[in-house]
């Protein structure tokens, strides 16, 4: 279908010609007889000028009484300039004003964290945030088309679901028609099912927490990415993990310049970002925090000041492997030279990011889950379709799970989770 338009991001195929475009009133600024109008349409921004001497008085008029975040259609002649952020500059020839906004609240004055979240609405319309989601979804683009190259099928998994899948303490309960539910923690368990189908496969959904954590890391709503495949062993697992973060940094660095440039990020640790990416167990970090003067006993779990000392001592991502089994999920493999230990990792983020990516292999001995689910009192009946995945064809199976937003923040540069999702969900935090 042909536009009657053109978008911004095209503008530079236009040069010399006139063109319309339809956008909103990003920013203005007058000199008495020109006014220099920036406009947005969601692809990018452009400045126009508009001089009192090349339009009528009606047009000079609308362009002195439009305001911030007003709707409009403009035509002009494309001119390229150097000197313009975006290479471009429209010469206006006519304005028209489809909505004229009055007393927009967020200003170029500067505003508090509590008054942008309370008009995130709006918010998301400013250069930072739109450049932040850009990103964002560039890194969603990245994630699906690695998976797909490396052959793995998305299948959905449910988000109201009869049982925990990380723990009962930190599940949103809900009635499904007289039955308790819970909002998923993790497609995980339903992924293992479907990859004993497909072979490999991953799942792209919200996941939700009711921690009661008011970090700038934590959201009680968030985006996960969790992948299985049959036949794959820790070392294949985290492998795969690796190839992903490569692929979707590299991505973001070739797409997103612009982007990284409004939100002032600094590139160069990016850049670095190669594998192989440096492995140490778990007892090798324990003792790298406690030198680092971050204290931690052994059998403990790491929280943000060890995740920042981990990950400060490397200038990759780096994989911390072999956590104890007291303090991992009752589905992961203990380590066969040393079962006191899993075959598990969590892949920390460089810059104090903390941690992205957690994953593991997994029990497929049908004793042993059985064993394992007994000792950590997991309920046999909820999960009897979980345990017949062992009972039936069971094989070495790996998988993992990827943050969004956690990862969105780290290759932005971004100081609060906040800003990494469209619509945050954190403790006290519902509106808009």
């Amino acid at each position: 279908m042909k536009l009657d338009f053109v978008h911004i991001a095209d503008i530079g195929s236009h040069v010399g010609r006139e063109v319309t475009l339809k956008g909103w009133l990003y920013h203005k600024r007058s000199s008495g007889k020109i006014h220099f109008l920036q406009f947005r349409d969601g692809t990018g921004t452009i400045q126009g000028v508009m001089a009192k001497s090349e339009v009528d008085q009606g047009t000079f008029e609308l362009g002195e009484g439009v305001t911030q975040e007003s709707s409009v259609m403009v035509r002009g002649l494309v001119r390229e300039d150097k000197r313009a952020p975006s290479g471009y500059e429209l010469t206006v020839k006519s304005l028209e004003i489809l909505q004229l906004t009055q007393d927009y609240p967020i200003t170029p004055k500067e505003h508090g964290p509590a008054f942008l979240m309370e008009n995130r609405h709006l918010w998301l319309r400013s250069s930072r945030q739109h450049a932040a989601l850009r990103v964002r979804d560039t890194i969603e683009q990245a994630i699906h088309g690695f998976f797909h190259r490396e052959g793995f099928i998305h299948t959905p998994a449910p988000i109201l679901t009869p049982t925990a899948c990380e723990g009962t303490t930190t599940l949103f309960q809900t009635d499904y028609f007289g039955q308790p539910a819970f909002l998923s923690q993790s497609g995980q368990m339903y992924i293992e099912a479907t990859a004993a189908a497909f072979g490999k496969v991953y799942t792209f959904t919200p996941a939700f927490r009711a921690e009661k954590s008011k970090t700038r890391r934590h959201l009680t709503e968030l985006w996960m990415v969790d992948a299985e495949a049959s036949f794959f062993e820790h070392a294949e697992n985290m492998q795969c993990q690796e190839g992903m973060v490569c692929a979707v940094v590299e991505r973001v660095l070739n797409d997103c310049q612009a982007e990284l440039k409004t939100l002032e990020r600094d590139t160069a640790p990016l850049e670095k970002i190669k594998g192989p990416f440096p492995r140490i167990s778990y007892k090798e970090a324990v003792e790298l925090c406690n030198k680092a003067g971050v204290q931690i006993e052994y059998g403990e779990d790491f929280g943000a000041p060890h995740d920042t000392a981990i990950a400060g001592s490397f200038d990759r991502p780096v994989f911390v492997d072999r956590f104890p089994t007291s303090i991992k999920s009752f589905y992961m493999q203990p380590d066969p030279q040393d079962p006191t230990v899993v075959l598990g990792s969590d892949l920390y983020a460089t810059e104090g990011y903390g941690e992205i990516i957690g994953g593991s292999q997994r029990i497929h001995d049908l004793d042993l889950l059985l064993k394992k689910m007994e000792e950590h009192k997991v309920p046999y009946e909820p999960y009897k379709w979980y345990v017949d995945l062992r009972r039936y064809g069971s094989v070495p199976h790996s998988g993992f799970g990827i943050g969004i937003e956690r990862t969105v923040c780290w290759i932005c540069g971004l100081s609060h989770i906040r800003e990494s999702i469209p619509f945050p969900r954190m403790l006290e935090k519902i509106y808009p």
